[in-house]
């Protein structure tokens, strides 16, 4: 029960909670800018562990490292002291940091110096607090000296040889070694303990040695020590007694121990005994925690990692052999040193805001929980009307600028303390934008999208958003703002694009920025690459087709397997897809297109699975062996992806046809073991080839060879006649046996032979070959036939019985009154008198009809005659039958036989006759040409076989239309016309002709034909257009045009294009006698060698000299022309040779330069 003081309480403290209202705390961006112009108490950020050992050989720091602004001061104490660093030539303190560094190069002892050190970082807004940091300096003390007895002990007994090591900081780590610097071996009976000790659970004579040595390795020295060793002899005896278990470690049957929370538990048990105990462990009341516990030393020791309040109880280990067992008990409590459940942390607040401390803590024994104000206690710190102590909690009411302070909380225990630095920032900050300015956000369509505005402020500012400068702030509906200024637009569409603008307010002022908004297309792949499979060295493409937005810009990756892809020859890719030649089985894989934009991605993959032939199967067995069969089994190979669906099995003999591999069987593809149906006699080898979609793998190495016993043959020869091959004979042949047919050696055929419809005996014969020739025999009569096959071992079974034929000879009769009827213009029915079938002498095979067309009624027709046949095969008594193919108004002659199979009879009697006039065929050539624009020639040729009295030609046409065809009309001409020209109403219209040849029976068969084309440039003429008259005419008009003007420009040139000779007697000469380097003279002058000066104005002007003469184009003579090849005799009258030779430069003008003056 309460008392009414405590009830009383407790309702205030309720009404205090209901009528709390905290507000949420200001997070301090970590931007530059702001936190150079934020004031704010120390933190520290670095420093020392508590318990801080060192090495003598260095140089100590201990670190102490803090944040604030103004930048903290630092100070220390020691050993609760004010540590004066100034009067201690050995310390230092580091600029704008609390780290001490004490030097030791001018002497001085570390030992000195140890002791407990605590940091005090202050500013104008508080002061933080270190741990108190406990430091050591490290010692490696060495081995006391001492003389070691040697140790003598029964052989069996157990025995522990001490190590003690010198007590160092941190402890050190022992182990035992000999003389030679190996290590002891240790087992399960020879172990050492966790205090370094060497325990034998049992000696053996074996352990009698002089160098047993403990040695300590101090870690922070990295030094070791050698303890003196150890002789250890060993009393032999010829029988060694047993015992049971007794326990070397730890003593007794019970035992504690105790540890603290998050450390590591260890528990020994060590045994002694004969034989060697084992050890188990066990918990009371549950099992071993077996995530955290490991057996370690041979299960002498019990390690159980980060321990916790739940490991705590009763732990048993038990050692025994087969004499008995033994127990020990070892019960463990946890501690636990201070540890957090809720650790203040720095709590910054505006003017007026609320706000809290809290600090709570949890060990074993329970933590006291202490309060400090900047490193003093809240109770001698000047008191605060806006803070309230409730327990572990300190409370925050309308603070006011001037309260920041540094809160320290200290929680601890026997086992250790817990110290925490939180700090209380009053803070007035007008609002700030921390983001971009301008930002541009492009988003995908119809993605939500966010907009941020980072902002700052203390108070903590009220944020708003517009869009393009209107309207009220934008929260719902297809909006969402959050706490921190982001604004989501749950769904980005095409009229969402525009400009954004957040704005931040409270009471100390304003701030805005802007955000522009682009809503773009998707990136998508619209055709995404498939899963493929190929053969191995073939081609495969796969594609990704990628649409997206026309302003971004895309690329495009390929990866195998998730990593990228490497292209090179074999490998190519372009927009829109990747290629790779000649695959292999390294190409297997998944294949990713990925497409990436400014703002999305998308990706799509396929999988190539690669093909191949099947690798050869491996390892055939024979098994099972029998008289015709055995077990093959072998083991496929690689399927390379494609299942194999089937096995063939060849075999090779090396009898009859070695080396030649043949099929024996097929199996289905699941199978591996096989039992082979064999033939006798052979002596078999195997091999396997596997089978799948892609082909056959290489053959199998080949099995051992397996032989068959001999038997008799199985199955009787194939193809089995008898014929005669003269008419007094008859041959037996067959097939022989194959070779895996014969099942045994000296194989032979057994030959039976007699007539048939007779009960004589059979006659029989003996042979190795293929045939047998009867003789004397009956022209063609029956004879009953049948035979065996034999060998060494028996006779195998006899044949049917089949039916054969001695020789035929010549028949004798021939048929008799062979006539024809109703005969028309291609067929007739012809009739004879049949033979007697015996007269035959042989199989009846036909009545074979001669025929021939000897002439043609058509006069002055002529015919090849051909020799034809047609056999009829019939033994009706009275037969008939057609002859047809016969060609029309033609004389024919015929006569019959009749035929066996080897010979013809002699002939009827003979019979002429004659067939009917028909139609006429086809004319060999019908050819259509336009001659003129509005004319059409029609030619074409008799036909080939009149088939009568041809009497004329008929012809129809008809227009034809794209439409339709209009009705046909007709022409006919008489038998001597071949050709014939149609004038066209309209040029354009195109016609089909229908030709036929006619006789008194009617019009033969009809050769169709279109007219040609007619086009608007040119008409089409399949005639050869240069030998018309109109192009032969009008190529003569040019050529005598051309040839006028050349003779009027020649005429113009002789009159005016040269230099009268005596004005060029009055140049200069020049010598005759220079000659060109090869020796030859030259006879131009040197006008002749200047570029020409202009061109001619008209025919009268002065004309450019030429390098041409009338030499080269016409006879040429001594008298007439000059040396430099001038016709002088049509300019002036006859001179003395001294006086033109030489002079006259003027050339005749060439008709080429003629024309070239003209241009």
């Amino acid at each position: 029960m309460l008392s009414p003081c405590g009830r009383a309480a407790l309702a205030f403290m309720s009404l205090q909670l209901l009528l709390w209202r905290e507000t949420v705390t200001i997070e301090v961006p970590q931007d530059p800018n702001i936190l150079a112009d934020l004031k704010q108490p120390p933190t520290i950020i670095k420093q020392s562990v508590k318990d801080y050992i060192v090495d003598p050989r260095d140089n100590i720091i201990i670190e102490c490292e803090a944040k604030g602004n103004p930048v903290p001061t630092f100070t220390w104490r020691r050993n609760g002291k004010f540590f004066n660093i100034g009067k201690d030539p050995r310390v230092t303190i580091r600029k704008r940091s609390g780290t001490l560094e004490i030097g030791f190069r001018n002497g001085g002892r570390p030992e000195d110096y140890e002791g407990e050190y605590q940091c005090f970082a202050n500013n104008v807004y508080g002061m933080a607090l270190s741990n108190k940091i406990v430091l050591q300096v490290s010692k490696a003390p060495l081995w006391p000296k001492e003389v070691l007895e040697p140790v003598v002990v029964t052989e069996g007994t157990s025995l522990v040889l001490p190590c003690n090591p010198p007590p160092g900081l941190p402890p050190p780590f022992t182990f035992w070694m000999n003389s030679m610097m190996m290590p002891i071996r240790q087992d399960k009976r020879v172990s050492k303990g966790l205090n370094g000790d060497l325990y034998f659970s049992n000696v053996v004579a074996q352990d009698a040695n002089n160098d047993y040595s403990c040695n300590a390795r101090f870690p922070f020295t990295h030094t070791i020590q050698q303890k003196n060793p150890f002789t250890l002899k060993i009393i032999t005896s010829r029988k060694v007694s047993e015992s049971t278990p007794t326990f070397l470690l730890p003593l007794g049957s019970e035992s504690s121990k105790m540890v603290l929370r998050d450390e590591q538990l260890l528990l020994e048990c060590i045994a002694a005994g004969l034989p060697t105990p084992t050890i188990k462990w066990f918990k009371k009341g549950g099992d071993l925690p077996g995530r955290k516990v490991k057996l370690e030393n041979y299960n002498k020791t019990l390690k159980v990692i980060n321990v916790s309040e739940e490991d705590a109880g009763e732990y048993v280990c038990m050692a025994n052999n087969h004499l008995g067992s033994i127990r020990h008990s070892i019960f463990v409590q946890v501690k636990a040193a201070p540890y957090w459940l809720d650790k203040p942390t720095n709590l910054v607040l505006a003017p007026e805001e609320n706000g809290r401390l809290v600090c709570r803590a949890n060990g074993n024994p329970k933590p006291s929980i202490q309060w400090l104000i900047n490193g003093q206690t809240i109770d001698s710190s000047p008191p605060n009307p806006s803070r309230q102590m409730m327990g572990d909690t300190i409370i925050f009411r309308s603070v006011q600028i001037g309260s920041s302070a540094v809160y320290q909380c200290n929680a601890s225990n026997q086992h250790g303390y817990l110290l925490a630095n939180a700090f209380v920032s009053v803070l007035d900050y007008p609002p700030r934008m921390l983001g971009p300015k301008n930002q541009l956000i492009q988003v995908v369509k119809n993605n939500r999208t966010f907009l941020d505005c980072p902002f700052f402020g203390s108070p903590h500012p009220v944020l708003r958003w517009f869009k393009n400068g209107q309207g009220s702030g934008l929260d719902g509906g297809m909006y969402r703002l959050y706490i921190n200024g982001t604004l989501e637009i749950k769904r980005a569409r095409v009229e969402d694009e525009g400009t954004y603008t957040c704005v931040a307010n409270n009471i100390l002022g304003m701030a805005e920025n802007q955000v522009r908004l682009e809503v773009k297309e998707p990136t998508r792949i619209v055709g995404a690459p498939q899963h493929q499979s190929a053969i191995r060295g073939l081609t495969v493409r796969f594609e990704c087709k990628v649409k997206s937005d026309a302003s971004l810009a895309v690329s495009v990756e390929w990866m195998k397997d998730d990593k990228p892809l490497y292209l090179g020859w074999r490998m190519k890719k372009d927009d829109e897809s990747l290629t790779i030649s000649n695959i292999n089985e390294g190409d297997e894989g998944i294949y990713t297109c990925s497409v990436k934009s400014e703002i999305d991605q998308d990706s799509a993959s396929a999988r190539l699975t690669v093909l191949d032939h099947p690798d050869p199967p491996l390892d055939l067995d024979l098994s099972d062996p029998a008289a015709r069969s055995v077990r093959l089994t072998w083991i496929p190979g690689n399927d390379h992806r494609s299942p194999i669906k089937e096995f063939l099995v060849q075999f090779e003999e090396n009898h009859w046809e070695p080396g030649r591999w043949q099929d024996l069987a097929t199996y289905p593809g699941d199978l591996n073991s096989v039992i082979l149906q064999l033939a006798p006699f052979v002596n078999y080898q195997f091999r396997v080839i596997a089978i799948n979609a892609v082909g056959q793998s290489k053959p199998s190495a080949p099995s051992p060879r397996y032989k068959t016993s001999s038997a008799a043959p199985d199955v009787t020869p194939r193809g089995l006649q008898g014929w005669g091959s003269e008419e007094n004979n008859m041959e037996i042949t067959w097939e022989p046996l194959l070779d895996l047919e014969k099942n045994g050696p000296n194989l032979q055929y057994v030959v039976w032979w007699r007539r048939k419809d007779s009960d004589a005996e059979w006659n029989n014969i003996t042979t190795i070959g293929n045939k047998v020739v009867v003789q004397d025999t009956n022209t063609y009569e029956p004879y009953e036939i049948k035979i065996q096959a034999s060998n060494d071992v028996g006779p195998g079974p006899e044949s049917n019985v089949v039916i054969g034929y001695s020789g035929e000879d010549k028949p004798t009769n021939a048929p008799t009154e062979l006539r024809i009827s109703k005969v028309d213009s291609t067929k007739g029915h012809i009739h004879w008198k049949p033979v007697d079938l015996a007269s035959v002498q042989g199989e009846f095979k036909e009545y074979r009809l001669y025929y021939s067309r000897e002439s043609s009624h058509v006069p002055g027709l002529l015919v090849r005659k051909e020799n034809k046949t047609k056999g009829f095969y019939t033994t009706m008594a009275e037969p008939s039958a057609i002859l047809s193919r016969l060609v029309p108004f033609s004389r024919y002659k015929m006569f019959m036989v009749v035929a066996n199979n080897r010979y013809e009879g002699p002939p009827s009697n003979t019979v002429e006759f004659s067939t009917k006039e028909g139609v006429p065929d086809a004319p060999p050539f019908f050819r259509i040409n336009r001659r003129g624009f509005d004319t059409i020639h029609l030619e074409w040729d008799k036909p080939l076989e009149p088939n009568g009295i041809l009497i004329g030609y008929q012809l129809k046409y008809q227009i034809v239309n794209a439409s339709r065809e209009a009705r046909p009309q007709i022409e006919t001409f008489h038998p001597n016309v071949t050709e014939y020209t149609m004038r066209l109403p309209d040029r354009s219209t195109r016609y089909r002709f229908y030709l036929s040849a006619l006789t008194q029976v009617g019009a033969g068969e009809v050769f169709p034909e279109d007219s040609p084309f007619f086009t608007n440039e040119a008409y089409i003429d399949q005639v050869d257009i240069a030998t018309q008259g109109w192009f032969i005419g009008l190529m003569c008009a040019i050529a005598l045009i051309i040839l006028i003007l050349l003779i009027v420009c020649f005429i113009k040139r002789s009159r005016g294009g040269k230099y009268p000779v005596r004005d060029k007697k009055e140049l200069p000469l020049d010598s005759v006698d220079q000659k060109d380097p090869d020796g030859s003279f030259d006879y131009h002058s040197d006008e002749d060698n200047k570029p020409l000066q202009g061109s001619q104005t008209s025919l009268e002007g002065p004309v450019k000299e030429s390098d041409d003469s009338l030499v080269d184009y016409g006879e040429g003579g001594d008298g007439q022309f000059n040396e430099d090849g001038s016709f002088i005799g049509q300019y002036t009258v006859k001179k003395d040779k001294d006086e033109t030779e030489g002079n006259e430069s003027s050339e005749a003008t060439s008709p080429v330069n003629a024309i070239y003056s003209l241009a």
